[in-house]
């Protein structure tokens, strides 16, 4: 009667004339197994199709060679997927080929704290995640589990309390503002998202502190993410239906989408992009390249914060410290139309 199915560790052992156990360890390498009888399993095995079970070998060695990326900010979007917005794509792209680099394997999770949770997304050997939320409960699952993980962002109300990646936040808010100031902005606008992360709340912490250095009442208006370039009349109506003194001749966006969407809503209203209104965005979207005019953005150099968030699991992965402070590659100002002024 010829058997259905994968073969088993148990038809290996019945045909090797030896017990499961032994099976196990000769092909793991585990225990004391007498080179014949090691050679014969591993024989057997090879003729009958027999693999061990990866992750049954990984639990063994306390290790699966797997990575796990959690990126926080696509948890409140409407989709894994928003439009025109590379930079998750080029994290989670940057992060896959550097483990397989370093010979992991590397998986793309949600929410690892759902009750729901499938096993798979605490099995990694080592996390990251991007962008954690303030007082994130992913963050407390890890460090309560003793799972190693390394943080891209600070949480806000946690700083300095795992191993993280300073994004530095407040000089990317500083190299926008001070190229807007120098290409002739007089009243300057942020808009960021509602997020509860160092990104957000950082970027907000420096506008008020430049605007303040200058004298100036800081414009801050949260809008959340998912709204997207639909944020933009909503942004509009706030900064730019206002009296004419008031109305500021710079906005500068966090998000790319935003920025997009202030700029149709500008135009709308019968405002030239930039000669009365200067747009621009931190972490662009493909909208801001194929808009008329095109916007002015930062590149936050999201495959080389991969590779070194990557990197740092490692360690940790495989028991060894990580030196701190950490910090993400310099960002890159990426002039475009929406600040270039004749």
């Amino acid at each position: 009667m010829q058997r259905s199915g994968k073969p088993t560790i148990k038809d290996v052992a019945r045909a090797a004339g030896v017990s499961p156990t032994t099976v196990s360890h000769a092909l793991n390498g585990k225990g004391t197994v007498r080179r014949e009888t090691a050679e014969r399993v591993e024989q057997i095995a090879a003729q009958v199709g027999y693999r061990p079970s990866a992750i049954a070998r990984g639990l063994q060695n306390s290790r699966l060679g797997l990575l796990a990326l959690v990126i926080r900010p696509l948890h409140s979007l409407d989709t894994f997927l928003p439009e025109g917005v590379d930079y998750f794509l080029r994290m989670a792209g940057g992060a896959s080929l550097a483990a397989m680099d370093r010979g992991y394997s590397m998986m793309l999770i949600d929410d690892p704290t759902r009750p729901d949770v499938p096993f798979s997304a605490l099995a990694a050997d080592a996390y990251i995640v991007t962008e954690p939320f303030e007082n994130d409960p992913v963050l407390t699952l890890l460090s309560e589990q003793r799972i190693p993980f390394v943080s891209v962002g600070a949480d806000p109300a946690r700083r300095g309390a795992f191993v993280e990646f300073d994004e530095s936040s407040e000089q990317q808010a500083i190299t926008m503002l001070e190229h807007l100031a120098h290409a002739g902005a007089q009243r300057i606008a942020m808009v960021t998202g509602t997020d509860r992360n160092d990104w957000n709340l950082g970027s907000q912490e420096t506008m008020r502190a430049w605007a303040s250095a200058r004298g100036q009442r800081p414009q801050i208006l949260e809008i959340p993410e998912t709204d997207g370039e639909g944020a933009g009349e909503p942004i509009a109506r706030r900064l730019l239906d206002g009296h004419a003194d008031e109305r500021p001749d710079a906005i500068f966006c966090l998000t790319g989408r935003h920025a997009a969407g202030v700029v149709t809503a500008a135009q709308r209203r019968g405002l030239q992009v930039p000669a009365d209104l200067m747009v621009a965005a931190a972490s662009g979207a493909m909208q801001n390249l194929t808009s008329r005019p095109t916007v002015t953005t930062l590149d936050l150099h999201p495959e080389e914060t991969a590779k070194l968030a990557v990197d740092a699991a490692i360690r940790l992965a495989e028991g060894h410290t990580v030196s701190t402070p950490l910090s993400t590659p310099e960002v890159t100002l990426q002039i475009r139309e929406s600040t270039t002024r004749s």
